[in-house]
């Protein structure tokens, strides 16, 4: 026999089916319908955090060389020749933005290349390349722009690949001065999309809003003069935890390709 509780909630579950509409609301009805209707599940927006108990274990494999004539160049190939925490990266990607709802991935050249078509795939969303000048058809471009190791050409993306109202997520493998990112945000806005967000594997936070007199370039400073800092930038790995120093064969020599 049931409780004057569980007539109540079959009562409930049976008004919010609007089962009464057909006249078929019965008791055994009532009970089915209590069985099948579970809580919505809550997915939380933001599932990780920088520098959490994930970033730390990963940050193992991100060492650091010199190279390019920065002491601390950090290096992807660490994590890309261990496949369990590879594709930890790009699950924790997929959770982060699967929430959040987006309608392509844009990757830039060229890491990007490699962390956002796994990603995309995980959130079954387009891959959209972002590639410097000179390398794909019916392009546009945006302006050039200053990295922390010398300037660059502007990035292109085919005119065709975002669509106006667009929600794009940007993915690269570091983020410093944001200049790669600014061009990349530039583009997508051209192209009427918006930019939901902007996602690193490391985000050196040194370059987020740096002392005036300090000498080194501002991302927050430039954002700001370019009307974009309305754009998040999210990284999973701060410098605070990258403090694995690469092993240097005897031979090594800084010959990247600035310096």
């Amino acid at each position: 026999m049931k409780t004057s509780l569980q007539l109540l909630l079959c009562l409930l579950v049976s008004l919010h089916n609007k089962s009464f509409v057909t006249g078929q609301s019965s008791s055994q009805d009532c009970s089915a319908s209590l069985l099948d209707s579970q809580p919505e599940k809550i997915i939380p927006t933001m599932p990780y955090e920088q520098d959490g108990a994930e970033a730390k274990e990963i940050a193992k494999y991100l060492p650091y060389f010199p190279f390019k004539g920065i002491d601390r160049f950090y290096d992807i190939g660490g994590f890309l020749e261990k496949p369990e925490v590879f594709q930890q990266i790009v699950d924790i990607f997929a959770a982060r933005y699967d929430s959040i709802g987006i309608d392509a991935v844009a990757g830039l050249d060229a890491r990007g290349f490699i962390l956002g078509p796994p990603i995309a795939l995980a959130l079954k969303k387009p891959f959209i390349m972002m590639r410097k000048k000179g390398k794909m058809p019916n392009s546009i471009s945006s302006a050039d722009y200053n990295v922390e190791y010398g300037k660059r050409s502007g990035l292109t993306v085919q005119r065709d690949k975002i669509n106006k109202g667009d929600r794009v997520l940007i993915i690269d493998d570091l983020v410093a001065t944001g200049g790669t990112l600014s061009s990349a945000i530039s583009l997508v806005e051209m192209c009427g999309g918006t930019v939901v967000e902007c996602a690193c594997v490391v985000e050196l936070k040194l370059f987020i809003d740096p002392p005036a007199d300090s000498g080194i370039p501002s991302r927050t400073k430039l954002f700001k003069e370019m009307n974009i800092n309305h754009v998040p930038v999210w990284g999973l790995i701060s410098e605070d935890v990258l403090t694995v120093e690469a092993k240097l064969h005897e031979d090594y020599e800084d010959d990247g390709e600035e310096h």
